[in-house]
């Protein structure tokens, strides 16, 4: 046989078979019967194979001949790099005509001049936006590898190469030990005081979040035979019946017991040493500061630890920052200095403080006071800067000359002392690299 006769042709559109008559040599013709059965096949199951592609694989669109929506797989790289174009374009349509850079990629610093009652002021923004940059960490950081540690702004920033550094918390200056909570890490360093506010970050699920409201702990002490409560965590004293806990973080020995106190230091489950003097605090354990009555009494009992619980709107947080007062909340211009004992500090001073918007963009300020070419803002003025800049919810940071910035490797405002004075933490913005880099 020369030549064969074959019909084979399949509509892929309309699902219909038609038929072309077309001649084959001999020695193809299993080849092609063959290709034809396979078609056949693809065509009858086409509409099973794409459902089933397209659902377990999403990176495949399905169309359909009635024009329906296409589902298509965004990879989230290419969503992030998505999410960075549009971050410099908001950040450009935000800022206008301002002294605009980008040290990385979710990361935008604004400097400008603004005039308030005829009054120049300096402003220096930080706006940050994870989602464009999932190598971005943000969080606070001590002066040193203890809580009675200061040092300038520049020194703190290198401790992780940071991209952004902020003076953050307020502290005590003779020691440089931090005035409200301070969480690290998901571990307490330091109490609240004066039902202060606080900012939290969360990271969950590859993503972060923030939260803002005043900062409260529970703390207790539990040993085999009763459960005490303790009034704060590396602290200072506020009253002498206030029970205090002190861990190696706070330094190598305790504050000195107030009177009719005495100080015990616990290590392995019970109080090896008491004294109404400073007293070592153990590397494995810590000291509580309390009414002698107390100590006396826990002095014959074991198994004692202490716990911490956190209030509600906390207790994810990987870390808080407590300073204040509030700014803004719930979008609106809210400062309540006399709840959080801020009545003195409400003047026209330098300026630090910290927000976020409803797109969980983090916004970073400082402003420059004290000086003819930037004379500083009150508090409500800061407030309605931050709201203005679309924070829902914003703080006050410590400021006066604890006020200071760095970006990009420099201090970018202008503290009264050169790089700014020596400081106890820090709010600082790194990158790590992410899953996918590495």
């Amino acid at each position: 046989m020369s030549a064969a006769e074959i019909s084979t042709c399949v509509n892929c559109t309309s699902g219909q078979i038609g038929r072309i008559k077309q001649k084959v040599p001999p020695a193809t013709l299993h080849t092609i019967i063959l290709a034809t059965i396979v078609t056949l096949c693809i065509t009858v199951t086409s509409g099973v194979c794409s459902k089933a592609l397209s659902s377990s694989h999403p990176i495949f669109i399905e169309e359909n001949t009635l024009n329906q929506d296409k589902i298509a797989y965004v990879s989230p790289i290419q969503n992030e790099i998505l999410n960075r174009e549009n971050f410099v374009q908001r950040i450009n349509k935000k800022y206008p005509a301002k002294n605009i850079s980008f040290p990385t990629y979710g990361v935008a610093h604004i400097k400008m001049t603004k005039y308030i009652n005829q009054r120049p002021v300096k402003i220096n923004i930080v706006e940050i936006d994870k989602s464009a940059n999932s190598s971005l960490n943000i969080k606070p950081e001590i002066a040193g590898i203890k809580l009675n540690s200061r040092a300038q702004i520049k020194t703190i920033a290198q401790k992780h190469n940071s991209i952004v550094a902020v003076n953050a918390g307020y502290f005590k200056p003779q020691t440089g030990v931090p005035l409200g909570a301070l969480v690290i890490d998901g571990e307490v360093l330091t109490g609240p005081i004066y039902n202060r506010v606080g900012i939290g970050i969360i990271e969950e699920n590859n993503q972060t979040r923030y939260v803002m409201d005043k900062v409260a702990m529970n703390i207790t002490i539990k040993s085999n035979k009763s459960i005490l409560k303790a009034d704060n965590i590396n602290q200072p004293r506020m009253l002498s019946t206030y029970t205090i806990i002190y861990t190696p973080q706070w330094g190598n020995m305790s504050p000195m017991a107030a009177k009719y106190g005495k100080v015990a230091a616990v290590s392995n489950g019970k109080i090896i040493a008491m004294s109404a003097n400073q007293i070592a605090i153990p590397k494995d354990g810590f000291v509580i500061s309390a009414p002698a009555k107390i100590l006396d009494k826990l002095a014959l009992e074991r198994n004692i630890t202490y716990d911490i619980k956190l209030n509600e709107t906390f207790k994810d947080a990987d870390h808080i920052i407590g300073a204040g007062p509030y700014l803004v909340k719930d979008g609106e211009v809210f400062v309540d200095v006399t709840d959080q004992k801020f009545a003195s500090i409400t003047g026209r001073n330098p300026r630090s403080a910290v927000g976020y918007n409803d797109k969980n963009e983090l916004i970073i300020v400082t402003i420059d006071g004290r000086e003819e070419s930037s004379v500083g803002v009150t508090l409500t003025q800061l407030a309605y800067i931050m709201k203005g800049l679309g924070c829902t919810y914003a703080m006050n940071f410590d400021g006066g000359g604890s006020s200071v910035i760095y970006v990009n490797g420099r201090v970018t405002n202008s503290p009264a002392q050169t790089g700014g004075i020596s400081i106890s933490n820090a709010l600082t913005v790194f990158e790590t690299p992410s899953p996918s880099q590495t």
